[in-house]
């Protein structure tokens, strides 16, 4: 009889990434706290932008999550979003990130952008900006946005964009909070 052996390496798997979806406002504490969490992991460690990723504009914004179902149970957050208003009708959205093991999945982005905006206009916004790193100059572009005016923040080429508020429609809230079915692998 041959002798066969296996080794279970860890390169040979792909990462874990739940068939389900949920976008929100986040409301529960473990959901602000895995929020900012995955921000200072992205802005912070992984492109170090930012030596401290929260700011004044946090204490007012509203924070949206895209969190992990596993089992009908939503566990972990795997994107993440804010939306605050300057001014009467202006607001701003920012800190848009998703987790490595999402990234391949445009459409959690894409969720997250139509959460924010779809909400801001829910609370009465006439116009909707974000601050955008220049490399997702483009994919904003594909999500109705126009570039307004080319900038330099922390040292990074950025853009200053507007939403092009009537490709977002008004949603009722519980629509809005709805699932996401994410493909396994694209």
């Amino acid at each position: 009889m041959p002798n066969l052996a296996f080794a279970l390496v860890d390169s040979t798997f792909e990462p874990f990434r739940a068939a389900e979806l949920v976008v929100k406002p986040a409301s529960e504490n473990w959901e602000k706290q895995a929020y900012f969490a995955l921000r200072r992991s992205v802005f912070s460690d992984e492109q170090q932008l930012l030596a401290q990723d929260k700011d004044r504009h946090d204490f007012q914004a509203i924070a949206i999550v895209a969190l992990a179902s596993n089992c009908g149970i939503c566990d972990q957050v795997v994107g993440a979003v804010r939306i605050y208003q300057p001014e009467p009708g202006l607001w701003f959205g920012g800190r848009l990130c998703v987790a490595p093991a999402y990234r391949r999945h445009s459409m959690i982005g894409k969720a997250l952008v139509n959460e924010a905006v779809s909400l801001a206009k829910d609370l009465g916004c006439e116009v909707f900006r974000a601050t955008v790193q220049a490399q997702n100059e483009v994919y904003f572009h594909g999500l109705r946005w126009q570039t307004l005016e080319q900038l330099e923040l922390l040292g990074q080429p950025h853009c200053l964009m507007q939403a092009d508020l009537p490709s977002y429609p008004l949603m009722p809230r519980q629509v809005s909070l709805r699932a996401l079915k994410v493909a396994r692998h694209e």
